[in-house]
């Protein structure tokens, strides 16, 4: 992730799930009052909290349970919770400033018709604020006038009703001339009389606030529209939605902006020979799954689609590495491939067509009873370790200690393509995805094309695919293990766990360990392979699982958790796998999948207009503040 995207990732930690709508409703009634108390100047302090709950609670009740059937009548998207949230901030925007108004009136020779012109002017206001966000977060139209109207509306018919019935109480004589009366022919008692003009004021300043809204989105939309051809506003609804309401609005956004692409789906699978003697057990049973369907035919299976886990959650590919491991008869390990976000799936439908192409690759299976042991490749600060089944190769890659994340899909593609040419038959290439440092400093690690990192990677899988095709070849045996952990998500460990896989060839043991996570904590790998006894070599991977970033851009694995504990997991892991290990032949094939993806630069393009939008745009919604309410001065300056 570049560190426009982590900026852009880094906001959901603003986003919070809405309260239940009856707290907002009765917390907007306790304010209500409270407020009328303090602002206005009645005979009694009960009055004045009335006067509290009437104009200000009751319109807020009235919009946290009227909006929502509003709003989808007219195939809006707010929910109760939601709806009533909003009403409840529009609340406060209208106490804080009544507060600031009786503050004034106390220090100054300011009367309570300045209260009440403040009223009227937070009235419009909310009336602006509401069109702002329910433009945003529901619907993209002007029909989002209709609810985001009822609060204003509602207060302004409160307010017509409530002072033309305490000028008929007070003065009686025909209802009509009562609701009518101009404030100047009102007795000293009625403190405001709220005539049809002063409503005509109400709708014209909220016409002119709605219109600085409208106007300050379609402002700040605009570039995403010029540049991606889709509203920002649907992005911002859709982030919103996954964050706060757990929905899926954000792939319909996703989708509009997608690509068409052709993916590799690799598959490795081994299964236990005819003639093993092993039994699948782990001696002390530990571990959850250790030799796992003894006695069945597949024991594991590496899958790798060329895909990015992402972007978030579930959303797209988010929870590939799960979905995967479900489809798998044996324990499944699927680790990370070289591809960046730019790869990440649109939907959660497209996982499916990997899926697909994964149940082809093993169908086509061919399994050979020999491998060659392991080989440690470095150059440079690439340091890859291969393996090779039949004619087929496992290649595993990482920079750890030093700094990386993601590599690019087409650094994957070359450094397969040479191992190919070097004489490997199918290749299997992962990125361990093993050390980064999160989003700090300006260089946040990819390996792009044309990068001395990119070369010494394709060199290093030329050279290790040399090594296995001079290599002897043995029988070899395989054991496995896998804790689920009770670590989570916000630990940064996903459903998957920890997986081990010992291979043993000629007598050399090699480790596979996986972890389901977003890349480590720097040293952490390091760690882990050291602890790791009776194994020869030994590779840590990670799934880069994206549902453990749904909160956070940065949580990585050890970042949350104790790295000790996790060193220790590990190491007893592999000790089960150890244990477990029995005679199986290996497979590998290949597979092509169409799914449609973000597609190239899509995914900076749209991390870039969003931090664009945020840092320009709050700018610009200061100067648009500070302008509509010097505007708002003059109005009620010349209004008589």
């Amino acid at each position: 992730m570049t560190q426009s995207q982590g900026d852009l990732a880094s906001l959901s930690k603003f986003i919070f799930r809405a309260p239940n709508w009856y707290v907002s409703v009765a917390f907007s009634l306790l304010v209500a009052a409270l407020t009328g108390v303090v602002a206005f100047d009645s005979t009694y302090i009960f009055e004045d909290a009335w006067q509290g709950v009437f104009f200000i609670g009751v319109p807020t009740v009235v919009a946290s349970l009227a909006t929502t059937p509003v709003d989808r009548w007219l195939d809006g998207q707010l929910t109760y919770n939601r709806s009533s949230l909003l009403a409840l901030i529009c609340e406060g925007i209208v106490v804080s400033l009544l507060l600031a108004a009786g503050v004034i009136t106390v220090l100054t020779p300011l009367s309570q018709q300045f209260v009440f012109d403040v009223l009227t002017a937070a009235l419009a206001l909310v009336f602006a604020v509401r069109l702002l966000v329910v433009l945003a977060v529901s619907r993209n139209s002007i029909l989002a006038t209709i609810p985001a109207s009822i609060q204003t509306l509602t207060a302004a018919v409160l307010l017509f009703v409530y002072s033309g019935t305490m000028n008929f109480l007070s003065i009686g004589g025909p209802i009509l001339n009562a609701y009518l009366n101009r404030p100047s022919q009102a007795p000293t008692e009625i403190q405001y009389i709220f005539t049809p003009s002063d409503f005509a004021l109400i709708v014209g300043m909220s016409v002119l606030y709605g219109l600085v809204a409208y106007g300050f989105l379609r402002v700040v939309d605009h570039p995403w529209r010029q540049s991606l051809g889709v509203s920002g506003l649907d992005f911002l609804r859709g982030f919103i939605g996954h964050i706060a309401e757990g929905n899926r609005e954000l792939e319909d956004f996703f989708q509009g902006i997608g690509e068409e692409a052709v993916v590799p789906v690799t598959v490795l699978s081994f299964r236990r020979r005819a003639d093993g003697t092993g039994n699948g057990e782990t001696g002390d049973g530990r571990s959850e799954h250790a030799g796992e369907d003894a006695g069945a035919g597949e024991k594991a299976r590496f899958v790798l689609p060329m895909i990015h886990p992402g972007p978030m959650g579930e959303i797209g590919g988010g929870n590939l590495p799960q979905r995967i491991a479900e489809t798998a008869e044996g324990l499944a390990f699927p680790p990370h491939a070289t591809a960046g976000h730019d790869f990440n799936l649109v939907t959660e439908r497209e996982v499916q067509p990997l899926l697909d192409a994964a149940e082809r690759a093993h169908d086509r299976l061919t399994y050979s009873a020999r491998a060659t042991e392991s080989v440690r490749v470095e150059r440079g600060d690439a340091k890859l370790l291969a393996q090779r089944f039949g004619d087929d190769g496992l290649l595993v890659n990482t920079f750890s200690p030093e700094f990386a994340d993601d590599v690019e899909y087409a650094v994957g593609l070359a450094a397969s393509s040479e191992a190919r040419v070097s004489g490997l038959d199918d290749v299997l290439l992962v990125d361990a995805h093993n050390c980064n440092n999160g989003l700090e400093g300006g260089d946040l690690g990819h390996v792009v094309p044309g990068s001395r990192r990119s070369f010494n990677m394709i060199r290093a899988a030329g050279d290790a695919a040399d090594d296995l095709v001079d290599a002897d070849r043995h029988e070899f045996a395989l054991g496995t293990a896998w804790d689920r952990t009770t670590w989570t998500p916000q630990d940064g460990i996903g459903p998957l766990g920890v997986r081990a896989a010992v291979l043993d060839a000629g007598g050399q043991r090699t480790a596979y360990v996986l972890v389901d996570g977003n890349n480590m904590e720097p040293g952490l790998r390091e760690a882990i392979v050291d602890a790791l006894d009776g194994v020869d070599e030994a590779e840590i991977m990670t799934t880069d699982t994206h549902i453990v970033n749904t909160v956070e851009a940065e949580n990585q694995v050890g970042d949350a958790i104790d790295g000790d504990e996790l060193v220790r997991l590990v190491a007893d892991l592999v000790d089960d796998a150890t244990a477990d290990l029995e005679p199986v032949e290996a497979g590998m094939e290949t597979e092509q999948a169409e799914v449609t993806v973000f597609g190239n630069d899509r995914t900076e393009t749209l991390a870039s207009h969003a931090n664009a939008v945020i840092s320009m745009g709050t700018a610009l919604a200061a100067a648009v503040v500070v302008a509509t309410l010097a505007l708002s001065i003059i109005i009620f300056f010349l209004t008589p």
